[in-house]
This record gives C-alpha cells, sequence and structure tokens, in this order.
C-alpha cells in the first residue's frame, strides 16, 4: 500500500537528465502503486494544450501507460503549468484536481497543494497570480497562434529568474500563519506541497493539536520523491545518473 508524490520537475526539452530520471521513475517505481500525485510545476512551462513535441509525447505516454493499467495519477497546477486543461488530461489519463484537495491517505485526512498560494508575503507575485487565473484571460492566451505564446513563455521563464533573484527568501517561502488557517479551515492536521524548493517535515501546533506540513523537493539537481506507506513515509532522492538512488 503505496502512493507516491512528486511536485516541481520543470520538465522541458533543455533539461533530457531530468527527463530521463522522470521516464526512469515512472517505468520502475510506478507499478502496484495505489495512486501518483503530480502537485505542480510538472513542466518549466505549459502554454497551451495544443502544443506537442517529441519530449511531450514521451511525458504523455509515460502518463497513458501508468494510467492504462488502472492506477489512477491526480495533477494539481503549479505557477508554470497552470495551463493545462482538459486535453492534457485525455490524452495522459491523468485526473485534474482543485488548486486545494483533501485526500485521505490510509485514514489520514491530507490537504495537498501546490504551495503557491500559502506564499503571500510575495504580494507582486500574488497580484500577478490573480491576474493569469482569469478565465477571460486564459481564453484570450489561449487563442494567440503559437509561435507567439511561445514567445510569451520565454519571456515569462527569463523574467521570472531575474525577479526571484532581487527577492528575500523569506518572501517566497510559504507564510506560516496562512499555512495554519488554511489547515484549520480544511479540518486537516497534515499538508503536502511544492513549491518552494525545500524538501522538509515540519512539525507544527493547529489549535493545541500536532501538525505536519511535509514539503516536496525539486528535480533540477536530483529526483525528489515522497513515498508514502500506511505505516510512514518518508521524503527520498532519485539521481539522475542511475535509478533508485534514495
Amino acid at each position: 500500500m503505496t502512493t507516491l508524490f512528486i511536485s516541481d520537475l520543470h520538465l522541458s526539452a533543455e533539461r533530457p537528465d531530468i527527463t530521463a530520471c522522470f521516464l526512469r521513475f515512472m517505468a520502475e517505481e510506478t507499478h502496484h502503486i495505489d495512486a501518483l500525485y503530480v502537485l505542480g510545476d510538472l513542466f518549466e512551462m505549459w502554454i497551451g494544450d495544443d502544443e506537442d513535441s517529441p519530449f511531450l509525447q514521451q511525458v504523455k505516454h509515460a502518463f497513458k501507460t501508468l494510467t492504462d493499467t488502472g492506477t489512477p495519477c491526480y495533477f494539481i497546477h503549479g505557477n508554470r503549468d497552470f495551463l493545462i486543461g482538459k486535453q492534457f488530461s485525455r490524452q495522459t489519463g491523468i485526473a485534474l484536481l482543485p488548486q486545494h484537495t483533501v485526500v485521505d491517505l490510509y485514514g489520514t485526512p491530507t490537504l495537498i497543494l501546490h504551495g503557491d498560494t500559502l506564499c503571500i508575503e510575495d504580494q507582486a507575485y500574488q497580484r500577478y497570480r490573480k491576474k493569469v487565473h482569469n478565465p477571460v484571460i486564459q481564453w484570450l492566451f489561449a487563442r494567440l497562434p503559437l509561435s507567439y505564446r511561445v514567445k510569451v513563455g520565454d519571456k515569462f521563464r527569463s523574467n521570472s529568474g531575474k525577479n526571484n533573484q532581487t527577492k528575500s527568501q523569506s518572501i517566497m517561502d510559504v507564510t506560516q500563519a496562512e499555512v495554519v488557517r488554511v489547515m484549520r479551515d480544511a479540518h486537516v492536521t497534515q499538508m503536502i506541497h511544492g513549491h518552494t524548493h525545500r524538501p522538509d517535515i515540519h512539525d507544527l501546533d493547529i489549535n493545541g493539536i500536532p501538525a505536519q506540513r511535509i514539503v516536496l523537493g525539486d528535480w533540477y539537481d536530483h529526483g525528489s520523491v515522497l513515498v508514502y506507506r500506511s505505516d510512514g513515509y518518508q521524503l527520498e532522492t532519485r539521481d539522475f545518473s542511475a535509478s533508485n538512488t534514495k
């Protein structure tokens, strides 16, 4: 009885090492699991479901191979791939979940999310997030020529990197009070998220009750997987040059 969680892979054709590690993970580690959850930023950038390439076909095939076996796979949008839509879901068999979703992990109600909504001190990002999640803006963007959307995506990636270099680490991290508020409102004592690229397990207190926040790691230097079993869980890494290195 095992459920796997991953996030922040930032897959792109420019990083074949990450893609190879991901494909190896899908081929070797997803057999006989209960479910796979992808908590956002699967891709470095997603400009629309109509984009297709040999790289994307590989990724889609890996997911479709898994879901065709009957193993459920779930996805929560990240800040880089919030435009993933129903076409991608149909092509892969992945079920798209709301940005905040409570799941039952072997008897423990757990709130899962990407994590960017918890970073409320980064006010500039939260203003940007509100704009790009506007359905009207997304509808208009999807109807622009693919070549133009590629240029917009490239510009966004460049600007995002420059902006993050000028922000303090504390601003880009989650706000503790917001974590507590969100968990309290969801009536849970366990949360799993990504986004911050700071894998760790944090103990906290929700109205006098012990609680935990599990943060998934990114895949920039190695793979990162939360292996959650009915008798416990562990954050593990996967080496790019060899399979199943923990």
